[in-house]
């Protein structure tokens, strides 16, 4: 049977090569590191699991409406007023199936064919996709290692075209971890405010940063007009360790909301329904198992670029959030023998040391690799004990 044309034109994600070897090598008994995982390995905190197990014995087992029990939308509109000074209604939220959801519904209902989506790369990669199954077409536009790796305003001014309908703004970054500043969300807001440039703003590390005096600010907060242009990604993923509950939220205008709500409705139905109790205790419940996180998260991060900036060949600058180091191995691939991209030093890596980390290619670059931090200090170590001799062994 001949398959439809959009699914035809999805591009392969260049991580499945390497991910299948991976676990090939690991079912054949080999101790194969993986550092490709975008989740934190901590499990998820013992009050929300415990919300979760009451709402199962109160019987929240059936359905609920498309857009999410009205009590988890109540909470997501505490949140955001609590940790972002955004005043939103319940007509103006959305629940979703993850993030992931929430980013797919926003494409399908605000994208007609041909529109023009503005994404800066390095970007997550689904993002190309979402875009492209909506019968976009993403505009990537590079952000350079020396501005860490964000786009400027005069950039973004003359990526627009007559086509141009929304543009991605993730900060928290994921793959860099860089976070976008205040007067650098002013200037980016102001161009998408006078050429009416929807502003889809995945704010889903928003939690995870590190260092004193550095704070995510959500750039629907920076006034009225910013609010009304701006599209809020988020869930409770990565913050409350909860990958697996799949719950993720919109906020924005009424009229997106509504039409997501409505198209969620003929593909999902609801979110789970025990997962939306269990997200009501993550939001409004204690904070400390996060902060616990955020200080072995740091942790790790210190010793991760501090390591790897030792290492022949590599650099990598200080990411201010999420749980990944974004390493430039430009000079290491030019060092090594017979490899010529990311991808084949990737994979000659988890050939010969066993270590599993995605290729810059899957993000938009070709001169980087990913590295997730989200695993233990000491599968960190060992990992990078043996991608330091990997480059030794097998450089020029």
């Amino acid at each position: 049977m001949q398959l439809s044309k959009r699914v035809e034109m999805l591009s392969p994600s260049p991580t499945l090569a390497i991910s299948a070897k991976a676990k090939a090598l690991k079912s054949a008994g080999h101790d194969v590191i993986g550092l490709g995982v975008g989740e934190p390995d901590f499990n998820t905190p013992e009050h929300i699991l415990d919300a979760a197990i009451t709402a199962m014995k109160k019987g929240h087992t059936k359905y609920t409406p498309s857009g999410g029990i009205p009590e988890l939308k109540d909470t997501v509109i505490q949140k955001l007023q609590r940790d972002n000074g955004l005043a939103y209604e319940a007509n103006q939220v959305t629940i979703t199936v993850g993030a992931k959801h929430a980013l797919y519904n926003a494409f399908q209902v605000i994208l007609d064919e041909g529109d023009e989506v503005i994404i800066p790369s390095p970007y997550w990669v689904s993002y190309i996709e979402q875009v492209k199954l909506a019968g976009g077409v993403p505009v990537v536009v590079e952000g350079y290692e020396q501005n860490q790796f964000k786009i400027t305003a005069e950039q973004l001014q003359n990526a627009i075209t007559s086509k141009t309908k929304a543009f991605l703004l993730n900060s928290p970054s994921n793959p860099t971890g860089m976070i976008y500043y205040e007067e650098e969300l002013r200037e980016i807001g102001q161009i998408c405010i006078q050429h009416d440039i929807l502003i889809l703003s995945d704010e889903i590390y928003e939690h995870l940063i590190y260092d004193d005096g550095v704070k995510h600010i959500s750039i629907a907060s920076l006034g009225e007009d910013y609010y009304k242009q701006t599209l809020i990604i988020n869930g409770v993923s990565k913050t409350y360790s909860m990958t697996g509950w799949r719950i993720g939220f919109a906020a924005g205008p009424a009229s997106i909301i509504k039409a997501m709500t409505d198209l969620a409705s003929h593909s999902t139905s609801n979110p789970t329904s025990i997962a939306q109790y269990a997200a009501i205790e993550a939001l409004n419940g204690t904070h400390e198992p996060v902060e616990k996180m955020k200080v072995a998260f740091k942790e790790r991060r210190d010793y991760v670029v501090n390591r790897l900036n030792q290492i022949p060949g590599f650099s990598c600058q200080t990411p201010a959030g999420a749980f990944y180091a974004f390493v430039n191995i430009r000079e290491a691939i030019a060092k090594t023998k017979g490899i010529q991209s990311t991808d084949e030093w990737a994979e000659a890596l988890l050939e010969k040391e066993l270590v599993a980390v995605v290729p810059g290619s899957a993000f938009g670059s070709h001169d980087h690799m990913r590295i997730s931090y989200a695993t233990s200090m000491d599968q960190l170590e060992k990992s990078l004990d043996r991608i330091e001799r990997f480059v030794k062994a097998y450089g020029a």
